[in-house]
């Protein structure tokens, strides 16, 4: 069954640049996809764009979520509906503790107040499986954060919403690979607990993917999809670099 299905997109900038040009993809329950390409192709951009970022317009095509179109879809009824991001350069937010946004957050998906004992054993659990310093729980979000530990808090907001659909955005960037090792095992067990969430994997390097095993591999150029294949076009990019690939469309090849 289809969980993202992304139709001949075209976005475009605030300053009328064009970044996905007939973009398609199509990502079924269950599946993890991994999408490639150098600096500048658009890969964060549509991460932004699937998330309902209002930094970009969309001039044609549809965004399909269980069947049904998010365009005009706020930030925070996606969220609601099970798409999460885990952003590249996570933000902070000074004044609000990870503790209360994520009860908090956690309330909204589930349209109930969760109870504080119940919330406390899934953050204390889910921070050891981070290994997570307990006083992370009562700071400011994302606040005087290394790298590392803030990548671990976009992990940690994800085990505990356990959202349907997840985009990983360079997850890789900024983490050493002891951490980077921490969160892919992480990513790896919710993906186990939860065989019907599809993961979105947006990356320039195969690194991230030796960890966290994708079904399909595209390569993203100049804002669409030029190849698709398995995990061995990751490894040809790791070895040849991105001038190697064919360009070609590969949008039917796993249909």
């Amino acid at each position: 069954m289809k969980m993202l299905e992304i139709k001949e997109l075209k976005v475009r900038s605030k300053d009328g640049k064009d970044i996905l040009k007939d973009f398609s993809l199509l990502i079924k329950k269950g599946e993890v996809h991994a999408i490639m390409g150098p600096n500048g192709t658009g890969k964060s951009t549509l991460s932004k764009v699937i998330m309902g970022s209002d930094d970009y317009e969309v001039i044609h095509g549809d965004i399909l979520y269980n069947g049904t179109s998010i365009l005009n879809l706020p930030v925070d009824e996606r969220a609601r509906q099970g798409i999460f991001l885990v952003n590249q350069n996570p933000v902070s937010i000074e004044g609000v503790t990870n503790s209360e946004f994520l009860k908090t957050a956690l309330s909204s998906v589930r349209g109930e107040n969760v109870g504080l004992y119940e919330f406390m054993k899934l953050m204390e659990n889910a921070m050891g499986d981070l290994k997570m310093r307990e006083d992370m729980m009562h700071r400011s979000i994302n606040q005087d954060f290394s790298g590392g530990e803030r990548k671990k808090n976009e992990i940690l907001q994800m085990k505990i919403l356990k959202p349907k659909l997840v985009i990983l955005d360079e997850l890789d960037s900024g983490l050493d690979v002891d951490s980077l090792k921490i969160v892919c095992e992480n990513v790896r067990q919710y993906l186990e607990e939860n065989p019907e969430t599809s993961l979105l994997i947006i990356t320039h390097y195969s690194r991230i993917l030796e960890y966290i095993k994708p079904q399909y591999v595209h390569v993203m150029k100049d804002g669409k999809i030029v190849q698709t294949s398995d995990m061995s076009l990751a490894l040809e990019i790791e070895k040849n670099g991105y001038d190697g690939v064919n360009s070609m469309s590969g949008n039917d090849v796993y249909e």
